[in-house]
């Protein structure tokens, strides 16, 4: 977050408003049928740091800020903040806010939740990287807490947005597992939980008690279709009345259809390779032949760089995704703070990758399998498929492994893969996100690495890195984030493919408001 962005957040309030709205002459006006792409894997809100997860517990929960759709921080239940110094956060906490019991938020449950991240066991990825930099945390009274970090820390803001509070009450002495049995499920929320059923569904009711503007939704069920086709047919044929990841197949079909809305906006989660730039024998890499090759071609940055001039961005775009694809060489799109203009999206050029691996010592290239998950993101494996198909053509001989993300980040998450497909979204709003996440070498005391499934290490980057973390001055830092995000996008650390968009369908008669962070809420559809 940028200081001229938090002086105007500093300010700003949160006005909650009542909607009040209803579908004219709809049987079911006040129930919402909604079809999202990608089931969660945990519905302990602190357990997975994964995009499916996060997207169904912002429903019941809240956090101390927010993003507006634009990914601008704005407050959530803390109606404001000021630094008492260069070290110190205080957050109010607003009044009268309500658990889903009828309980009272206090900043007792305020700082069990920023607690609790760290003590979670086995997760694939934590969230206690957003909580590392802060060294204290002191209750002044029941509505007012101080933060404190050992060096000036201007993500403060921009992290605490990823972390989900919860009454501490209900949440002491449970397992991960005890939530999907509907324990501890009470949150502060725009929605009630009522059950959860795994792979298929979640149903909500609205909570009548919510401190911010009221949905328009009585219930709410959060249908899980990952086939995208599937998808499409439960809106065509009213079973859903909303639907995100629209196929990009159908496009056309969807925009032209008079009974449905389209909607759709550039997303800030980055679809990347990564590699396994660590073990001197990996895995997946073999001769043509698929005989075990006795060097890891992976960790040689130039081998790297030529399987990303290999890559057929452009082509990607308009042939796979239908437009709906920025290509980029970059880990946050251009209205994101971080970005460097100067980093160009890599050019198609086959015979410049192939001198490139003769260069590294592989003239005839090398057998290897590019594992992806399948229920992701747009199109994920057949993205990964014609990355093949580009590779095999440069003498890298690809084969594909797709499979359902939770089996695969359980695996990824364990270094299994040598070479792997993956999408970040920059959830607090700039590219040290993906940087401190993604890129810098792995330690969990820093709260680094907690993705970098590839175990990449450069400590050139990691030294920029945190000089930029604790830099106040939003010029300076900003030259600092985009000197770190070149070196490791120059050494091949991981390989960003395209900036994805992101798009929504609804039955005629409901708009929904896009959002850059890709999110869809059910409290944000809404009857015209």
């Amino acid at each position: 977050m940028s200081l001229r962005t938090f002086k105007k957040a500093i300010g700003v309030v949160a006005v909650a408003g009542a909607l009040g709205l209803a579908l004219a002459g709809t049987a079911q006006a006040a129930d919402l049928k909604l079809a999202m792409s990608s089931p969660p894997t945990s519905m302990d809100p602190h357990f997975y740091n994964l995009f499916s997860n996060i997207n169904v517990s912002e429903h019941i929960f809240d956090s101390l800020t927010k993003m507006d759709p634009d990914s601008r921080i704005i407050p959530g239940l803390a109606e404001s903040w000021k630094l008492v110094n260069n070290l110190t956060w205080e957050f109010k906490i607003r009044k009268g806010v309500k658990f889903h019991d009828g309980s009272e938020l206090t900043a007792e449950d305020v700082i069990w939740s920023l607690d609790r991240p760290a003590t979670i066991q086995n997760s694939p990825g934590k969230f206690d990287v957003y909580t590392k930099a802060i060294v204290n945390k002191k209750i002044i009274d029941k509505h007012t807490i101080q933060l404190t970090t050992n060096q000036p820390y201007p993500l403060m803001l921009n992290d605490l947005t990823s972390i989900f509070i919860v009454q501490k009450k209900a949440t002491q002495g449970l397992s991960s597992d005890d939530f999907a049995q509907g324990k501890g499920m009470v949150g502060t929320g725009p929605f009630k939980f009522v059950s959860y059923a795994r792979d298929d569904r979640v149903e909500l009711v609205r909570n009548n008690d919510y401190w911010g503007a009221k949905p328009a939704w009585d219930k709410v069920t959060l249908r899980f279709i990952p086939n995208p086709a599937t998808r499409l047919a439960a809106l065509l044929s009213g079973d859903v009345q909303a639907i995100e990841n629209v196929p990009t197949p159908d496009l056309p079909k969807v925009r032209q259809d008079p009974k449905l809305s389209f909607f759709s906006k550039i997303s800030h989660r980055v679809i990347y390779l990564y590699f396994d730039a660590k073990r001197d024998k990996s895995p997946y890499v073999t001769t043509k032949e698929g005989a075990p090759l006795d060097k890891n071609p992976l960790k040689d940055a130039r081998v790297r760089n030529a399987i990303s001039m290999a890559i057929n961005r452009q082509g990607i775009k308009d042939r796979l995704m239908e437009g709906l694809s920025e290509p980029t060489n970059n880990l946050v799109p251009p209205t994101l703070f971080g970005y460097n203009p100067n980093l160009k999206t890599v050019k198609y050029d086959p015979e410049a990758a192939k001198k490139l691996l003769a260069d590294a010592g592989f003239p005839n290239g090398f057998g290897v399998t590019l594992h992806t998950p399948n229920n992701r993101y747009v199109n994920d494996e057949k993205i990964a498929q014609t990355i093949a198909q580009n590779l095999t053509r440069i003498g890298i001989a690809t084969k594909v492994e797709g499979m359902p993300m939770a089996t695969y980040s359980s695996k990824g998450i364990k270094h299994e893969w040598s070479f792997g497909l993956l999408g970040w979204g920059a959830q607090t709003g700039e590219v040290s996100s993906p940087l401190r996440a993604l890129l810098a070498c792995e330690d969990s005391k820093k709260g680094f690495g907690t993705t970098n499934w590839g175990e990449y290490c450069n400590p050139k980057m990691d030294v920029v890195l945190e000089k930029a973390l604790s830099t106040v001055d939003d010029n300076e830092r900003s030259k600092l984030l985009q000197e770190a995000t070149a070196i490791a996008i120059n050494d091949g650390g991981i390989v960003p493919i395209h900036q994805q968009v992101t798009t929504w369908a609804t039955q005629k008669g409901i708009v929904y408001v896009p959002r850059t962070d890709e999110r869809t809420y059910a409290h944000n559809f809404k009857p015209q």
